[in-house]
């Protein structure tokens, strides 16, 4: 068993490793593109190494009248989205891990079910709803409907529900409210699952392409994701210089993730322990 176990685990590593050099392909040749003029990324395609780096894409970006603007927009926006969504959520998954009142799993079960609707398929009527609010063109549009997301209800009420319910009991006999208990008791032991929720939070906003294409028509208030689509516009299909946008754009996910990995790993470990 031992000797099988032995030869399987070199095979197990050489297999990751060529899953990383796959995954990793398409950022190699996005930052070889970047560092060329458009004629060449067709012209020679699979050269990663160009033969003289062109810094002029990223002279162009940072030249840019809006790009700056279009990053600072999503920063504000993702910030936003965490901080608002970090309370609510945490707030509704408290109530469904740890207090009891009628109609509770009913209620639970309807919210999971909501999850198996596409989102897509309600665009039109989200349109209508947003724009007899006055969101339509405004940055709230993006951020207020993602501020309660069930899915992440589900993933912190499986961690809350793996606390020890003799913590929070001991709380109400010592006279907390279940207030005092949510900010004072949980959400301290809840970290690796709160830095869970915000990485993802953090990297689905910072992606998301639809819903800022949809509903934000100002170029100004528009979303660095959107925005490299407007340098084919502006320029024709300038590839090179969007490769180049492209590249500071993942600069913000991955140092987000180095600087919460550690958390990360813990927070999906943990979540599934009790359910």
């Amino acid at each position: 068993m031992g000797s099988l176990l032995a030869f399987k685990r070199p095979i197990f590593g050489l297999a990751m490793l060529l899953f990383g050099v796959l995954m990793i392909t398409p950022f190699i040749f996005m930052l070889s593109f970047s560092l060329k003029p458009t004629s060449e990324v067709f012209i020679h395609p699979l050269q990663l190494i160009p033969q003289k780096l062109y810094l002029v894409n990223f002279e162009r970006l940072f030249a840019h009248e809006y790009y700056f603007n279009w990053y600072r927009n999503s920063i504000v926006v993702v910030f936003l989205t965490i901080l608002l969504r970090s309370f609510f959520v945490t707030m509704a998954a408290y109530a469904f891990a740890r207090l009891h009142f009628k109609g509770k799993n009913i209620m639970f079960l309807l919210l999971i079910s909501t999850m198996m609707i596409p989102p897509d398929t309600t665009i039109v009527a989200r349109f209508l709803l947003y724009k007899y609010m006055h969101l339509v063109n405004t940055h709230w549009v993006i951020i207020l409907p993602a501020i309660f997301d069930v899915f992440f209800i589900f993933l912190l009420r499986q961690f809350f529900t793996g606390i020890p319910k003799e913590l929070s009991e001991s709380a109400l006999i010592d006279g907390c409210s279940h207030f005092k208990i949510y900010y004072r008791i949980i959400l301290p032991l809840a970290v690796p699952a709160l830095v869970t929720m915000a990485l993802f939070t953090f990297i689905w906003s910072w992606n998301d392409f639809v819903n800022p294409f949809i509903f934000i028509s100002s170029i100004q208030k528009q979303l660095v994701t959107v925005g490299l689509e407007y340098f084919q516009k502006e320029a024709g299909r300038d590839y090179a210089m969007q490769m180049a946008g492209a590249c500071f754009i993942v600069i913000a996910p991955i140092a987000m993730f180095a600087l919460s990995q550690r958390f990360f790993i813990q927070g999906i470990v943990m979540t599934g322990i009790k359910g």
